[in-house]
Parts: structure tokens; C-alpha cells; sequence
């Protein structure tokens, strides 16, 4: 099917060619005839899957008829990030150039008085953050009794920010008549609801499976130590390692991603953060410099998850295993779009082995490990807790500690150089020679008069298969309760 075969007016066909889209991905086909057609959607699809203009060129055709009134916006697009409402804002600028369209961004980290002034002078497309748009209504900036298209999207990612009460609150204050097209990547009972609230007689539009990710994709896991150093001097060899034209590489808070930043920029690599503390003209700069190409590597948290468009992502790198596994299919989404390959390689302690197994069944394979870059880097890391078991065994051959010298002063002053071996002394001395546990077992004695097995000591130093769990080792590594 072509895009001449769904309806769309002369003008949005110029804008589309010009794009260079020459066929529609199965979302817009599926869902563009019946938005024209004025009817509610209830769209279930992939990230990457082209779900923006599913909605966006049928609302251009839609609007080209009328005229916007003051303060009155005639659509709502309500999205959870600033970043996703300004590529939505930027799709509507690229199809439809040939309509003569006014569109208002409101989002936050920007001052008020640009965004009044567009209101005053009246827009049809009107794309918010809640937050955002609920100052201006309590300001008395605007009126939402005059929109005839609703579009909510990415709405389980609203959940998941704490959205829905601001969501709800918005579409009280709309009018009962109108079109609703309700996006969400995932449906989670509460999401569930808020559609069956939200939409009349939708058409139900899933394009593929919600545990599906693109086939273009391969995914490698990489297991270290929980050591936040060990865990950054991984990522580097492999960020040397690997032929990575651009990346992402997600952490899970804040803190990290700015931690992570830096100390890439002092080894050398070419990387900025991007999150939601950060100002709005940070977030823009980053993002514009990271999709030019003048940035590598953008160090994210999951604000940078939804609804990103990267044309080229080589790779995604999960720096922390997300909590939520459909977070997961959300990041790597941003690589491997339109066909072309992409690579995302997970980093994984012991502790994330529960949430490594939750995205495994999510996505229905095991994700294999990462050959050869993992095993070299932890056979070094392994030098430190052999050389601290080499440690504890030389440690008998020592002298007494100064507070164990103290203790044992007054009788120590007392022998003269002559004299027999003290006491104590003697059992100094006997710390070199095994003694014989209750199993037999080979004891040594500790510094502080504690006993134990030799092969106690041995299990500081774990195996390789055990460190890079390689093959059928990879289930027992990241499962395994770290306690036992």
C-alpha cells in the first residue's frame, strides 16, 4: 500500500514525498483511514514503528478546514517528556509545511511569555506536558472547551511518571464531543482503564506484540562486579572495543548519568548528559549536538527513552539494567529503526540477575554474553581478590600487631634477649603450620586469633566461568542469591 491509498490531501502527499517516505509502516496504514474518518483509536505499537505520523498527517488534513480562535487551541496532544513533544512539534513543521497551520509548544524549562504569546494569537495544534499546560490554564491563559481532537501519547510511560491525575484533570476540562486517539506502548490495567474512560467505540489498532523488539537488533550481555569504578572501566573497553558510529547509554538515576558523563570525558570519549533536572536549553543543545554528530556518546536516563528518532544509532548501551523490563524494549528501541542493524549491550551485576531473567522472559530469548571483550577484562579483575587471598595467607608471617605488642607489654619488657621464646610469641610462630580441622581440612590462623578453611580463602577468588558466566553458566551467575 502507498500513502496515495489511505486519503491523504494533495499537499500532506507533497510533504510526505519530500520527507523521502514512499510507504506507510503498518501503523499508519492501519490507522490513518480511520482517524480521517473521525473515528476514536486505541493504538498499540512498537517503539520506532512510525506511530507519530499515524496521528500527525490525518490531523493536518483534518485541520487545514477552520480557524483557530484566541486562546482556544482546536487540538491537544499531551505527551510525558519535553523531548518527545519537540519532535512531535517537529513532524507537524515537516508535513505540514503546505498548510498554513499555527502550533504552539508548551513545556516547561521555558519562559511563559513566548508560549502567551502564541496562545493570544490562536493555535490549531497545540502539543503540551501536563505540568506545562496546567500553569497556563490556572493562570487563566487558556481555554480547552474548543478542542475537537484529543491525542494522548505514550500514555503507560504517563503512568509511569506520575501523569495520569494531571491527565485526568486535563480531559475533565474538555468537551464530552470529540475524536480521542490514545497511544501507549504497553497496557497495564490502569492505563486500561483510563481508555475505556477516555474513548467512545475506538478501533483497536496492535501492530505487534508488546514483548517484541525489532529483529534488526542483537543483544549481548556483559556481567561485572557491582563496583561502580570496576563497572565504568568495563564500559570503556568496550566502548573501544566495539565499532560504534553513536550510542546511548542509559543509567537509571541522575547522579549516575552526570558521574558517567564526567569520567568518559576524562578518559577521552565524546559524551554529554541529558536529564530531567537539567535546563530545558541544556536538553535542547545536547540533544541538537548529539543528533549532528558533534556528540558520540549521550549519557541518558530514561527521559531519553520514548519516542526519541536517531537516524543511525548504532548502539544502545544499558549502563544499569532497567527496574522494569518493558523499560528495556523502550531504550533499545532507539537503535535498529527503518531496518538497519543496531547493537545494545547491557551491563549486569549479580544483583540485577532478577531483573536480567524478567526481561529474558519479556522478550522471549536468552540474551547471550558478550564473547571475548567480557572474559579479558575480568580475567584482570580477578588479580585483586586472588591477591587478597594471597594476602591473607602471607599474613601470618607477620610481626603482632602495635595493639597486640601493647597487650603483651609487660611481659615482653620482662624476658631478656637470651631468654626462651615467650609464650605468645610461640604462638606466633605456629600460625605458619596448618592446623587440622574437625573435617580435616587444613586451618589457618588469623591475625586476630580466628581460624579458617583454606578453602574459604579460595572462594574470594571466583572462577572465570563464575565471573563471565559463560555458556550454561550464565543462568546459575545471574540468578545465584548473592548471600549463599
Amino acid at each position: 500500500m502507498t500513502f496515495e491509498e489511505l486519503g491523504l490531501s494533495d499537499e500532506v502527499l507533497q510533504a510526505v514525498a519530500d520527507a523521502g517516505y514512499e510507504q506507510p509502516t503498518p501503523i499508519q496504514e492501519q490507522a490513518i483511514p480511520h482517524v480521517l474518518m473521525g473515528r476514536d483509536i486505541l493504538g498499540c505499537a512498537q517503539t520506532g514503528t512510525g506511530k507519530t505520523a499515524s496521528f500527525t498527517l490525518p490531523m493536518i488534513d483534518i485541520l487545514a478546514q477552520g480557524r483557530s480562535r484566541a486562546r482556544m487551541p482546536r487540538s491537544l496532544i499531551l505527551t510525558p517528556t519535553r523531548e518527545l513533544a519537540a519532535q512531535i512539534s517537529e513532524n507537524f513543521e515537516i508535513y505540514g509545511k503546505y498548510n498554513k497551520l499555527a502550533m504552539a509548544l508548551l513545556i516547561g524549562g521555558e519562559s511563559f511569555g513566548p508560549q502567551v504569546e502564541k496562545l493570544d494569537r490562536g493555535v490549531d495544534v497545540l502539543i503540551a506536558t501536563p505540568g506545562r499546560l496546567i500553569d497556563h490554564f490556572e493562570r487563566g491563559r487558556i481555554l480547552l472547551n474548543g478542542v475537537k481532537i484529543l491525542v494522548i501519547d505514550e500514555a503507560d510511560r504517563m503512568l509511569d511518571m506520575g501523569f495520569i491525575p494531571d491527565v485526568e484533570r486535563i480531559v475533565s476540562f474538555l468537551p464530552k464531543i470529540r475524536q480521542t486517539l490514545f497511544f501507549s506502548a504497553t497496557f497495564p490495567p490502569e492505563v486500561k482503564r483510563l481508555s475505556d474512560t477516555f474513548l467512545m467505540n475506538p478501533k483497536e489498532i496492535t501492530v505487534s506484540p508488546k514483548e517484541s523488539t525489532a529483529e534488526t537488533v542483537e543483544h549481548f550481555l556483559v556481567p561485572t562486579r557491582a563496583k561502580d569504578s570496576e563497572k565504568r572501566e568495563a564500559l570503556r573497553y568496550i566502548l573501544t572495543s566495539e565499532d560504534v558510529k553513536n550510542a546511548l547509554i542509559f543509567c537509571n538515576r541522575k547522579r549516575d548519568v552526570d558521574t558517567l558523563a564526567r569520567s568518559l570525558k576524562r578518559h577521552g570519549f565524546s559524551a554529554s548528559p541529558l536529564h530531567g533536572d537539567m535546563a530545558q536549553s541544556a536538553r535542547t543543545e545536547t540533544l541538537a549536538a548529539f543528533k549532528a554528530g558533534t556528540i558520540t556518546y549521550l549519557v541518558a536516563t530514561d527521559v531519553a527513552g520514548r519516542g526519541l528518532d536517531i537516524v543511525g544509532l548504532s548502539h544502545v548501551f544499558n549502563f544499569d539494567v532497567p527496574f522494569h523490563a518493558e523499560d528495556y524494549i523502550h531504550r533499545i528501541g532507539r537503535t535498529g529503526r527503518a531496518g538497519a542493524k543496531g547493537r545494545a549491550i547491557m551491563l549486569a551485576t549479580r544483583a540485577d540477575g532478577k531483573y536480567v531473567t524478567a526481561i529474558q522472559k519479556l522478550i522471549g530469548k536468552d540474551i547471550p554474553v558478550l564473547e571475548g571483550v567480557n572474559a579479558i577484562k575480568h580475567q584482570e579483575s580477578e588479580q585483586a581478590p586472588r591477591e587478597a587471598a594471597d594476602k591473607v595467607k602471607a599474613e601470618p608471617q607477620r610481626q603482632p600487631s602495635r595493639s597486640r605488642r601493647r597487650r603483651g607489654g609487660a611481659k615482653a619488657t620482662e624476658t631478656p634477649r637470651s631468654a626462651p621464646v615467650p609464650k605468645s610469641n610461640e604462638r606466633t610462630s605456629t600460625k605458619k603450620e596448618p592446623e587440622q580441622g574437625s573435617k580435616g581440612s587444613p586451618r589457618l590462623r588469623q591475625p586476630n586469633g580466628r581460624s579458617r578453611r583454606k578453602s574459604e580463602t579460595r572462594k574470594e577468588a571466583p572462577s572465570q566461568d563464575q565471573v563471565v558466566g559463560l555458556g550454561d553458566h550464565m543462568p546459575a551467575f545471574l540468578t545465584r542469591d548473592p548471600k549463599k
